[in-house]
């Protein structure tokens, strides 16, 4: 009998999407769900955005050059300037989105069977990544009794091994929404600087950080060659469907090698080089109202969160997400039952079991994900389910 690989075997499903089908089932039966579950902002695309690709003239949608559009890459370095960053466009390659990004990464700087150091929670998906590239992804541990703060070095060092040969962070975080202070990214220099290791640095959130600016890993001097980041207009600019993002680095063996993978996998999507393109036009101000609106959101569910009689959520200072631990036994039951047997007046609140960003077995079965994509009236209510779900609950501890 045929058998599937054992990396599909061992692809892990979507902590963010698995419940997916017991959120449809609730819709089929008439229950309202509020989407907290998965980073995708109510906010609109800018227009600016979506004209340029209804409007763009051209008799043949050609394939793009494997690198993107020159075009592009030649506004993005424009748009890296603006916040701080020095490269030129032959230094960028754009990418199916930001996964696409992390995935050559990991392929084009680590063997199968290396090792990458991802402090924990981290985005489920780099398990994912780290599967297809045959990559093993060893976890040091944050804790969220201080919010999450990068872990101390000397945990690091005692899981370095020979077969080490990257960390890979982001900041602001999904899925804590802490953000990595400068002396934080100064002792990720250092660490990279004594074992020579590449620092993988996934950015997707820059734009959203609420009392304190984002220290990026293309700041640092000294580790211009180990820095690999990875970048997406997916969150900045509520563009999560054209899956545009980009891989930056001055490393030329490095582009060298995502080059031939680049390649391999022909073009990035056209349309969307041209939405992402226009984007870089956009007023100067145009995230102060984003951000803005962010800031009330999660002001009001961390507010709402802490209030909750048993509930503990840190304060995240960017992206828009928050990791909390609540008073139950299992965060995959508890998002399952909300969705299969809860409901307050007919509605219901989807989220994210925090175990599946762990990767450590065993760990976030107190603790979910949210998303603060929506409205503040429907994270009222959102709150409200979730309040009263949580004194229901049979699995309440």
């Amino acid at each position: 009998m045929l058998s599937i690989s054992s990396r599909g075997q061992n692809m892990p499903a979507s902590p963010i999407r698995k419940l997916v089908p017991f959120a449809e089932a609730a819709k089929k039966r008439g229950t309202k769900v509020y989407h907290l579950n998965i980073g995708q902002p109510d906010i609109e695309t800018p227009k600016a955005i979506l004209d340029a690709v209804r409007h763009s003239d051209f008799k043949v949608l050609e394939y793009s050059h494997s690198a993107g559009n020159e075009s592009y890459r030649k506004k993005l370095v424009q748009y890296y300037q603006s916040v701080g960053i020095e490269v030129n466009h032959q230094q960028i390659i754009i990418t199916t989105g930001g996964s696409e990004a992390i995935q050559f990464g990991l392929m084009a700087c680590l063997d199968a069977g290396d090792e990458v150091i991802i402090p924990e929670p981290f985005y489920a998906n780099y398990n994912g990544f780290a599967v297809a590239a045959g990559v093993n992804v060893v976890p040091i541990t944050a804790t969220i009794e201080n919010g999450f703060a990068l872990p101390p070095i000397a945990a690091f060092e005692e899981k370095i091994t020979a077969k080490t040969k990257a960390i890979l962070i982001c900041s602001p975080n999904n899925p804590t929404g802490y953000i990595y202070s400068k002396e934080e990214m100064n002792q990720l220099k250092a660490l990279v600087i004594k074992y020579n290791l590449f620092l993988f640095s996934d950015e997707a959130y820059r734009e959203f950080c609420y009392e304190e600016e984002q220290v990026s890993a293309m700041h640092l001097t000294g580790i211009e060659n180990q820095v690999i980041l990875m970048d997406t207009i997916s969150k900045r600019y509520s563009a999560c469907g054209g899956r545009i993002g980009a891989l930056v680095t001055k490393n030329q063996a490095v582009l060298d090698a995502v080059m031939k993978f680049a390649q391999a996998r022909l073009s990035p999507p056209s349309f969307a080089q041209i939405a992402g393109e226009a984007a870089i036009d956009l007023p100067a101000n145009y995230f102060d109202t984003t951000k803005a609106e962010y800031k009330s959101r999660r002001d009001l569910i961390i507010d709402r969160l802490n209030k909750m009689e048993g509930v503990f959520c840190p304060n995240p200072g960017g992206a828009f997400y928050a990791i909390a631990q609540l008073p139950i036994d299992d965060a995959d039951k508890f998002c399952q039952w909300l969705l299969e047997d809860f409901s307050l007046e007919g509605e219901t609140v989807m989220l994210a079991p925090a175990t599946g960003f762990y990767g450590t077995a065993g760990f976030g079965k107190k603790e979910v994900r949210l998303a603060y994509v929506l409205n503040l009236t429907d994270i009222n209510k959102a709150m409200d389910c979730l309040d009263a779900a949580i004194k229901v609950y049979p699995g309440r501890i």
